[in-house]
């Protein structure tokens, strides 16, 4: 079926116009992949899910993009022609479009090719800061554009955004051409042009699927969506009419990326005409879905490192495989937010920090490294992990695991025991937690840990089970209490983690709506500078104010053991990238002689 609807779309694509490239993906290419938590649509700019990321990178595109092997991390062109023209003391930036890219078709063009434009770029940006979006991502750009606070200020006080308002700082002088003016320089503002919310997107398409239309994405990526079963099954295939490019990066030292290199050189891409991605929450079902040869790339579960790996190699039977593995600390933390908003644990007293405190020191990180990660995590110290910058190896958190210390704190502040052992309120009121988590084994185990810690020092707590969307959601809106997420890297930069509790991000990032005037007072100041030792220096001091004020009871991060069958030729799982899909290949002899 599917080698039939290719061929026909080809057809179509060479009689409406020979300037629109044939992608040279085979369809009898396939990659199987599985996600360990559902998505929440496509539309990035109305949601942070790291899932509904893994997606939509594939569909849509941004100017800029990662180079696919350079470490550190490396900033390429991807829809602009070149690296932007930086003027005005680094203030202006100017991006050059390359001509003759493609939407795929969709009824909204009705009928006719739709190419991609500055406009379309100019639109995204517009709608991430759109009041009614609620975007999660607004404060990558809120207060940044020049004259652009004006257009959202009235679209507050209307209640309509206005895209069509002229917008200083927001210029397209051509059809190809983006000129953006910020009211101060930005170091890391090209990181952020390279976030998918940020992607070209077609103003009619929005239109005609409105708030459906993270469940409609049209972009100019490599994939497009084929079949969509929310929360079950994703299926991608390749844009017909995708323009592609040639595999021609450079390897480090690195053996595994000289041989990519060897694999892949050359090479139009992309090779891979199909994606079938499934939600399959539980690690284990996941991990022997891998076994059985049903996924193609996965993790190695925590749960399972010990029969996997003989220290950080692979066992001799996967060996014998022929599976390839990579092993690295993620570039995420994990955290629990505690909601300053929330009539129990919320507030900024004495007492009230003295019983976030008191919770966030009955933890026990080490377990949780050893008996629920089996020691494939590392404590995390500071909110910025390693591989970004602003991480300090050097840091120690001042909040540890104390449980003495945490029942002293209690006593002290009021929070008396009665009969049963458990704690109240000063006031006497019912002292009770609410820690949301989802459904699988590893958050049982989780909440266990926790419900052991808070025994301790006499706190009961319940601990609601849902989706991890659904959670997501509800955190947005600052309607849990405690919650435990991560948060994977965006940009190389500790300012991608540090904006999670600057004030005026709260509801877009910012869950347990913290607002700190000491803490935003040093964000404000540090993203003025040029990386170097003082803008560090305001990173350190931000997570020493957020301890103070105990908004997070950090957890650890992740060693990931990411592993890949025989037949999957150049993959290497890159610390920004969520696939790659478009830079890798099967080899369909390996494929069929092994599945």
């Amino acid at each position: 079926m599917w080698k039939f609807v290719a061929q026909a779309c080809v057809s179509l694509l060479l009689v409406a116009g020979p300037a629109r490239a044939v992608s040279p993906a085979d369809p009898e290419k396939v990659i199987h992949f599985a996600i360990p938590a559902a998505d929440d649509g496509f539309d990035m700019v109305r949601t942070p899910n790291y899932y509904s990321g893994v997606i939509a990178e594939s569909i849509y595109e941004t100017l800029l993009t990662y180079d696919y092997l350079a470490s550190p991390a490396k900033l390429v062109p991807k829809v602009a022609e070149a690296m932007p023209e930086v003027s005005d003391g680094g203030k202006t930036y100017t991006f050059h479009l390359k001509k003759g890219i493609f939407f795929t078709d969709d009824p909204a063009f009705k009928g006719k090719p739709r190419e991609l434009t500055a406009q379309d770029f100019a639109y995204s940006f517009r709608r991430l800061l759109d009041p009614a979006n609620r975007s999660p991502s607004a404060g990558f750009l809120q207060g940044k554009i020049v004259g652009m606070d004006a257009v959202v200020a009235a679209a507050k006080k209307s209640g309509k955004f206005d895209y069509d308002a002229p917008v200083t700082g927001l210029q397209t002088p051509d059809r190809y051409t983006l000129q953006i003016s910020l009211n101060a320089p930005d170091y890391n503002f090209p990181y952020v042009i390279a976030y998918v919310a940020l992607a070209g997107s077609a103003r009619e398409v929005i239109d005609a699927y409105g708030l459906q239309s993270g469940q409609h994405p049209v972009g100019t990526g490599a994939y497009m969506l084929e079949r969509y079963v929310p929360r079950s099954k994703i299926i991608l295939v390749a844009n017909p009419g995708y323009r592609g490019s040639i595999w021609n990066f450079e390897p480090s030292s690195d053996p595994m990326d000289q041989q990519i290199v060897r694999d892949m050189k050359g090479k139009k891409m992309p090779q891979v005409g199909r994606i079938e991605v499934s939600v399959i929450e539980e690690e284990q079902a996941r991990w022997l879905a891998f076994q059985d040869k049903q996924i193609d790339i996965d993790w190695v579960p925590q749960l399972a490192a010990r029969t996997v790996l003989d220290g950080t190699k692979l066992k001799p039977e996967f060996v014998a495989q022929k599976i390839r593995l990579q092993r690295f600390i993620e570039p995420a933390i994990t955290y629990t937010f505690f909601n300053m908003h929330d009539p129990i644990v919320g507030g900024y007293s004495d007492e009230k920090n003295a019983l976030r405190r008191a919770i966030a020191m009955s933890y026990n990180n080490d377990d949780d490294v050893t008996l629920i990660r089996h020691g494939q995590a590392i404590n995390a110290e500071m909110i910025i992990p390693p591989g970004v910058v602003g991480y300090d190896p050097n840091y120690r958190s001042s909040i540890g695991y104390d449980p003495v210390l945490a029942n002293k704190l209690l006593d002290h502040f009021g929070y008396k025991r009665g009969p049963d052992g458990y704690r109240t309120l000063p006031d006497g009121k019912p002292l009770k937690l609410k820690i949301n988590r989802e459904a699988s084994v590893i958050y049982q185990e989780l909440a266990e840990l926790w419900k052991r810690g808070l025994d301790e020092i006499g706190i009961r707590a319940e601990h609601p089970v849902s989706n991890f969307a659904d959670n997501l959601k509800a955190a947005t809106k600052c309607e849990l209490m405690m919650w435990g997420g991560a948060w994977s890297v965006d940009y190389p930069d500790g300012e991608n983690f540090l904006q999670l509790l600057y004030g005026p991000n709260a509801h877009q990032g910012n869950n347990g709506c913290y607002e700190s005037p000491a803490y935003d007072a040093l964000f404000k100041k540090a993203i003025t500078l040029p990386p170097g030792a003082e803008r560090t220096a305001l990173y350190l001091q931000m997570n020493r104010q957020m301890e103070a004020d105990t908004a997070w009871k950090l957890g650890v991060m992740r060693v990931r053991n990411w592993v890949s069958r025989p037949w999957v030729l150049g993959f290497k799982k890159h610390p920004l990238l969520h696939t790659g899909w478009e830079y890798i290949d099967v080899d369909k002899r390996l494929a069929d002689e092994g599945r």
